[in-house]
């Protein structure tokens, strides 16, 4: 017999792109809105908007790593037209005069809503990121049979 699927949403967030990481929150928002258990599984670039934003990394490649993609939700630029952050910067502009809340209230809401948000334990130890480099609110790291079996329970799993 088929297990019966819960009416939750999985997303699986590997983009640490400014407009991929905005749609992520907005669709898990939508979704705990609607009364969804939501999980959204944050794996290698995704885990930028889960950093404090401290260097990380232990050994040469770590800190390599942890200099040049420096995590925090605030150091997310654009996919497209990031030119140096000057786009990054031009996006929050753009979204603050259209009352279009910030990553940062976006991700806050979202643990307001209930919404859990999973760092990936591998993306972890490869990039050297310690859970004392996460925010408050996060959910303890777990490997990719935990974000399967999330799945698994979910009507519907999304990839961003």
């Amino acid at each position: 017999m088929a297990k019966e699927k819960d009416n939750g949403t999985t997303l699986v967030v590997m983009s640490g792109d400014q407009d991929k990481m905005i749609a992520a929150f907005n669709i898990a928002l939508g979704a705990a809105a609607m009364g969804k258990e939501t999980n959204m599984f944050f794996t290698f670039w995704g885990i930028k908007a889960l950093q404090r934003g401290n260097f990380t990394g232990k050994g040469l490649f770590g800190r390599m790593i942890g200099i040049l993609n420096r995590g925090g939700i605030n150091r997310i630029g654009p996919s497209r037209f990031n030119m140096f952050g000057l786009g990054r910067w031009m996006f929050k502009v753009m979204m603050k005069n259209k009352n279009v809340p910030s990553l940062e209230e976006l991700r806050q809401t979202a643990l307001d809503l209930g919404v859990k948000l999973w760092p990936c334990q591998m993306s972890m130890e490869i990039m050297e990121i310690k859970a004392e480099d996460l925010i408050e609110g996060v959910q303890n790291s777990c490997g990719v049979a935990a974000m399967l079996e999330m799945s698994d329970r979910s009507k519907q799993t999304l990839f961003i």
